[in-house]
């Protein structure tokens, strides 16, 4: 009985089991015809669409031929040492930087000289060339009358200006009084080697370049009466006061501004009970918070001064701010008092504490206390009544505070500025907008001996130096692609990096000369990943940051996030550090290097002199360009030096072709320093074409040429490699190419910075020639973006569109792929190949793929249906393919932020913010239109009765009169004004020019956002998405289905239409970060009190010098 139940059973079990395999066979067909998506039609259609993009691509650039190419030369892949790099690399910056001290140390000793030589003239009017009236010509051709004649010549040293380098010529502000130039100098002056036409120059004295040389740094504090009786234009008085002496503070300073009336407090509320550090955004917060002011009540003096002598007491005591020079700034219409009590207190017997007091107005009843409380406290004493008066008395507690430094006679401090923008890139490339700067300077004493006892600053004398020429001697081939160099000073902020971006908009210093400095601190362009907060580092960072600060030797790693395109793409990467100082200046060299590729390089070259075939064969055509910023051979003085090539790639010839020439030599050392010639000495004939060439870097660039030379000459392979039946295929439909895939175009760039293109079509197009564009080889994004790629899809394409491109033109694809050599087991980059596509017939490719069904049985959705939607989307989330032509190249959560937002949450694409201040890298005023807006209000209020009236009309005219120079009626008004599209517009320097002079009690701005007319300084956050591969090819209870497209960086995502999302968008735009509920209610977070390095000197005393007296003030 038991074995017949199961017998049963077992038959049951089969019967059961059979219909089940039957189901299992049957059901899918059934159920992928009724699911929303058809999940394996939409893997098929990426591994379809990819395979083939691989395989044409594979066969169109040669990559495999190429790599063997560089396989049959003599090749070598070393791993770097980082630390033997950043020596060398110091080394030579530090050579550089020696001469540029040297050359002022020089001029500064022929400057004194001179003016201990007695005048040869008879007493005649000295002559001097004037800068603003130098080759203007009459009718009749000779020079007009007042101007003089100077000969100028071109040259490339000089941002290829005409210049003249035996004459020197002067250029005065328009503030300083020309006949009072004198020889010896009574005043200073400021000598130019470049003459400029007449424009509004600002008062170079000022400017940190000349106050850092002249002065220690300082320690300051504002003390500004807040008073009901400071109203009106007492008031704009004081605000414009504060801010000429805010103006001549550097990073190496510290400063508060205090308000007082019945109480003292400070004018931002971040900055209660501590001095700020004098940088760029500090200055900006102190200079808006003096708009604020509201006079009230009776002026507590008392308060006022033991507030300022007590927090200078307390940095004194602590070690805090900078440890020199320190000083109190009394701004006020009057004291009732001396206060003698007070100061005897504080600052008796020895006066640590410069006391400068500032009389504001007309009524001169308290000057006897004023002039006390400064003379008695080795401070100055000055009225002001106007406003052409402010600059000039501002600028006497520079002469008074340079008094120890003078004395002392034989200390010439040297100083460097930060990073600024001014002049024209020195570069082949077309877009020669504004390049970084520094300058270095030193003061001028009068060493002359006088009847009565004086120690006057004579001047200070500098000179510029490029930021472009300090890179050149870091050259990016040694440290590879996505490797980059920086520089960091004292104070922890950026000379050069990557990230500092500024405006390219340099009118400014075009119209001025004068420099708009940059604060940038390291912690601010390194990002370390996984930051938890907005400007909260990473201790690692810091620690970096403190031992370059400190000037020490060492290396260390990092995980940063990285940008590309201007913070539209994302990625992130582990970085090794090294770190060097640059002796004798403030600086450290660092050198940031991807850990992996990056620490291996490819050593390849092909020997130039002994060839046997001519090297500029391998040049042929004009399908090909170098890179136009580096330095493979320059001319480096002399009359050589002045030649003129139009392009790089004509200087490489040049030099190709002298390298042929019996006698040549190879120059790749520059020239030694300190020991130089005098500059009066006669050059010789060897210095005239003296010349330097980096012997790697142009045989590296010869062996590529060589390597590349046959590449574009077949573009279509006659036989097959590889088996593959897609590339059989097409390897039979070659010449069909462009009617599949749109190729219009082949490329190659290499790591010596060569690029070669063919043009695989003769069709002309409105857009630029890939090579107009994209000539920068490893520094160009596609490049950096493939070599990324290569470590996580060695066969792989990186494609890439223009942003936002769909609504417009015919926009390309370029498709990239890096080419890895090997040798003895060590992998490095050694090019990048490429192609471009038109993009409306790649997308037609990938819509005939998308709308047939790949499987044996039918699909009742495809992508040519009205029920799915169908992209590609790249590794950051833009759109390179879609339906929609309008939608390519945006960001896929503008178009479906709810989807994206899903991607997200399913860890396909990861979030990555970035925290950054714009502002830093900006010029902010928009002050021509704001005097635009005021001249016309102005003109409207004389036509409104009950509006106009003469206290109101005179705040416009203090406020127009400060910018004569203004043509007015050629701005626009009303929306014109307020356009956000309209260029930003530097203020006038020709008088003193405060950012903006509080109105009277009655104010006929009062509404008026003023934000309009410049940017706010402001920490702005931006979201990015990078693509996390591994978490890709997943399907389920989804309105969409996500498949890696192979061999790509793309992704297809296939979207049910008739899904309920919603309509969310998600945008990269970046946005203001607020801190106002959880900052003690301040709009900005100031950086945390991060470590600096004082200056190394401090000269603030000398023994003697109360023995000095100047007209009864001190």
């Amino acid at each position: 009985m038991l074995c017949k139940n199961q017998n049963v059973l077992l038959k049951s079990c089969q019967r059961t089991l059979i219909v089940f395999l039957l189901l299992t066979q049957v059901l899918p067909v059934f159920l992928e015809q009724d699911e929303d998506i058809p999940h394996n039609e939409v893997k098929n259609w990426a591994l379809q669409f990819g395979v083939d993009l691989w395989e044409y691509g594979k066969m169109m650039t040669r990559m495999n031929e190429l790599q063997r190419k560089y396989h049959d030369v003599n090749i070598n892949v070393v791993r770097k040492d980082g630390l033997i790099l950043i020596r060398e690399m110091a080394t030579e910056v530090k050579n550089m930087m020696d001469f540029k001290m040297g050359a002022v140390m020089r001029i500064m000793d022929s400057a004194e000289q001179a003016a201990l030589t007695p005048r040869a003239d008879n007493g005649q009017p000295f002559r001097y060339y004037n800068a603003k009236r130098l080759n203007a010509f009459g009718p009749d051709g000779r020079p007009a009358e007042g101007t003089r004649e100077m000969m100028l010549t071109p040259n490339p040293h000089f941002d290829h200006l005409p210049v003249n380098t035996s004459l020197s010529s002067v250029l005065t502000p328009s503030n300083v009084n020309e006949n009072g130039i004198a020889w010896p100098p009574e005043d200073i002056s400021t000598v130019w080697q470049r003459p400029r036409s007449n424009r509004n120059v600002y008062d170079f004295r000022s400017s940190t370049w000349y106050v850092g040389a002249a002065t220690s740094p300082k320690d300051i504090v504002i003390l500004v009466d807040n008073s009901g009786s400071m109203t009106g234009h007492r008031a704009n008085l004081a605000r414009a006061t504060v801010e000429a002496i805010l103006d001549t503070l550097s990073d190496n300073d510290f400063v508060n501004i205090y308000k007082f009336s019945d109480t003292t407090e400070e004018t931002v509320p971040c900055f209660r009970e501590q001095l700020a550090q004098a940088n760029n955004e500090n200055i900006r917060y102190l200079k808006d918070s003096m708009g604020g002011l509201k006079p009230e009540n009776i002026a507590n003096f008392t308060s006022a001064l033991i507030t300022g002598f007590e927090i200078l007491q307390k940095y004194n005591r602590t070690g805090q701010g900078c440890q020199c020079n320190q000083a109190i700034m009394l701004i006020t219409d009057g004291p009732p008092s001396t206060y003698k009590e007070i100061f005897k207190a504080y600052n008796f017997p020895h006066s640590p504490v410069r006391f400068f007091t500032y009389l504001i107005g007309k009524d001169s009843s308290n000057a006897r206390e004023m002039n006390w409380m400064a003379c008695t406290n080795k401070g100055y004493y000055t009225r002001i009544e106007h406003y052409e008066e402010i600059k000039g008395n501002v600028l006497h507690f520079i002469e008074v505070m340079a008094r120890p430094m003078v004395m002392y006679q034989n200390d010439h401090p040297i100083q460097w500025t930060p990073a600024y923008v001014g002049g024209r890139a020195d570069s082949f490339s077309d877009d020669k907008h504004g390049q970084l700067m520094t300058t270095v300077t030193t003061p001028v004493f009068d060493r002359r001996n006088h009847s009565v006892r004086v120690a006057n600053v004579l001047g200070v004398v500098g000179t510029d130096v490029s930021i472009d020429q300090i890179k050149k001697l870091v050259p990016p081939y040694k440290l590879g692609v996505n490797g980059y160099s920086f520089i960091v000073n004292n104070n922890g902020h950026i000379l050069y990096h990557p990230d500092l971006r500024p405006l390219e908009n340099n009118d400014l210093y075009e119209d001025t000369l004068e420099p708009q400095y940059i604060s940038v601190d390291l912690t601010e362009v390194e990002l370390v990943e996984n930051e938890n907060g907005p400007r909260e580092n990473h201790t690692v960072l810091l620690d970096l940051r403190h031992d370059m600060i400190d000037q020490k030797e060492g290396e260390t790693e990092l995980s940063v996030k990285m940008h590309y395109d201007n913070m539209r793409r994302v990625t992130t990467r582990r970085n090794k550090y090294f770190y060097n100082p640059i002796e004798g200046t403030p600086f450290s060299l660092g050198l940031a290097i991807p850990e992996g590729y990056g620490m291996y390089e490819l050593l390849a070259e092909q020997e130039i002199k002994h060839s046997q075939k001519n090297v500029t064969d391998y040049f042929k055509g004009d399908n090909w360009r170098v890179h136009p910023d580096w330095v493979y051979c320059e001319y480096t003085s002399g009359t050589s030096g002045e030649q003129w090539f139009k392009t790089a790639e004509e200087r490489v010839l040049h030099f190709l072709s002298r390298s042929r020439r019996p006698g040549w030599k190879w120059m790749s050392l520059r020239p030694r320093s300190p020991l130089q010639r005098e500059h009066h000495h006669l050059t010789t004939k060897q210095d005239k074409d003296a010349y330097y060439c980096d012997k790697t870097l142009i045989q590296s660039l010869v062996l590529d040429a060589m390597v590349t030379e046959d590449l574009e000459k077949h573009p279509f392979r006659t036989h097959l490699e590889d088996k593959h039946p897609i590339g059989t295929l097409l390897v039979q439909l070659q010449s069909q190419g462009y009617q599949i895939f749109g190729s219009t175009l082949s490329f190659v760039a290499t790591r010596s910075g060569l690029l070669r293109w063919t043009n695989l079509t003769n069709i002309e197009t409105k857009e630029p020639h890939f090579s107009e564009n994209n000539v920068r080889a490893m520094d160009e994004t596609w490049y950096k973006r493939a070599v990324d790629q290569h470590s996580i899809e060695p066969e792989s394409f990186v494609f890439s569109v223009p942003f936002d491109v769909g609504a417009y033109g015919k926009p390309l694809i370029t498709a990239t792929h890096a080419v890895f050599v090997e040798h003895k087991g060590h992998r490095a980059p050694a090019a990048v190949v490429g192609l471009q596509y038109q993009h409306s017939t790649l997308a037609t490719q990938f819509l005939n793929i998308t709308s047939k069904c790949t499987g044996s049985s039918s699909c009742r959705k495809t992508c040519a249906s009205d029920k799915l939607d169908c992209y590609v989307l790249d590794n950051n989330g833009f759109i390179v393919i879609s339906e929609n032509n309008e939608h390519t190249g945006r960001f896929f959560g503008q178009i479906d932020g709810t989807i994206m937002d899903s991607l997200v949450q399913d860890r396909i694409y990861k979030k990555s913010s970035r925290i950054f201040d714009p502002a830093k890298m900006l010029f902010s005023f928009l002050l021509k239109k704001c005097c635009s807006a005021l001249y016309k209000i102005k003109i409207r209020l004389r036509h409104c009765p009950g509006v106009y009236s003469r206290r109101r009309n005179q705040f416009l005219d203090d406020m127009l009169d400060m910018y004569p120079d203004y043509e007015l009626e050629q701005y626009p008004t009303g929306e014109d004004v307020i356009d956000e599209q309209d260029p930003i517009i530097s203020p006038p320097s020709n008088t003193y020019s405060p950012s903006f002079i509080p109105p009277y009690e009655s104010d006929p701005l009062e509404g008026v956002d003023m934000g309009q007319f410049g940017v706010r300084p402001c920490d702005r956050k931006v979201d990015l998405y990078i693509l996390q591969p591994e978490r890709l090819n997943t399907s389920g209870q989804k309105p969409f289905s996500v498949q890696k497209i192979p061999h790509s960086n793309l992704i297809l995502l296939v979207v049910d239409t008739m899904c309920p999302c919603g309509s969310k968008q998600l945008s990269i735009v970046p946005q203001e970060v607020s801190y106002e509920s959880r900052n003690g209610g301040c709009l900005h977070k100031p950086k945390d009190s991060l470590y600096r390095r004082r200056p190394p000197k401090c000269i603030n005393y000398h023994p003697e010098v109360n023995m000095i007296a100047l007209q009864n003030k001190y």
